[in-house]
């Protein structure tokens, strides 16, 4: 198996989390800087970990109030 990009591990984490019940729908996404703290990783990385996740249709933004686990 290749190796992985870090944000692809981030949002593989990310997406059992929210399966595995600990993000339950509607609820919101630990912050950015928290996201950044946990993985220890520079923002961009989340910024892409986040659009993996909203590609997927596993999340919802809305801009300036946070990431929410979609219904």
């Amino acid at each position: 198996m290749p190796p992985r990009y870090r944000y692809e591990q981030i949002a593989d984490d990310l997406a059992e989390r929210i399966a595995s019940g600990e993000f339950t729908p509607g609820s919101k996404l630990p912050s950015r800087r928290e996201l950044i703290e946990h993985y220890g990783v520079t923002e961009p990385v989340i910024d892409r970990a986040m659009q993996v996740l909203r590609i997927k249709g596993m999340t919802e933004t809305l801009p300036g109030v946070g990431v929410f686990v979609a219904e």
